[in-house]
């Protein structure tokens, strides 16, 4: 199953700028992780209404075998406890022009 994913991410007033950090680096390499499993299909930071980004808020395409494991993944992302998550699960469309081909536009051979 496939679902789309947003985070908005609250650090609390407080934290240790050295906490904050270690944690982005390990949620860099829990996504990295991810994304080899085939769980993290794509994530993209969403534009703001006055069009600049905001890092704090990411939109995920996932895919698991169900919610109840999405959320497991979710849960042991080191920055879990200061997301806000939002989860819509996805069924395809009879309309989809990406039905049945790849998600990837890398031949097959040259993704890492």
């Amino acid at each position: 199953m496939e679902f789309l994913v947003e985070f908005d991410v609250a650090v609390p007033e407080g934290i240790p700028e050295t906490e904050v950090k270690d944690r982005e680096r390990d949620e860099a390499v829990a996504a990295a992780k991810l994304a080899e499993d085939g769980h993290l299909v794509r994530l993209w930071k969403r534009p703001l209404s006055n069009g600049t980004t905001c890092a704090s808020r990411v939109l995920g395409l996932y895919s698991a075998r169900s919610e109840g494991e999405l959320n497991d993944l979710l849960r042991a992302l080191p920055l879990h406890q200061w997301m806000t998550v939002t989860v819509a699960a996805l069924e395809p469309h009879p309309n989809d022009p990406g039905a049945g081909r790849a998600t990837s536009t890398l031949p097959a051979g040259s993704r890492s």
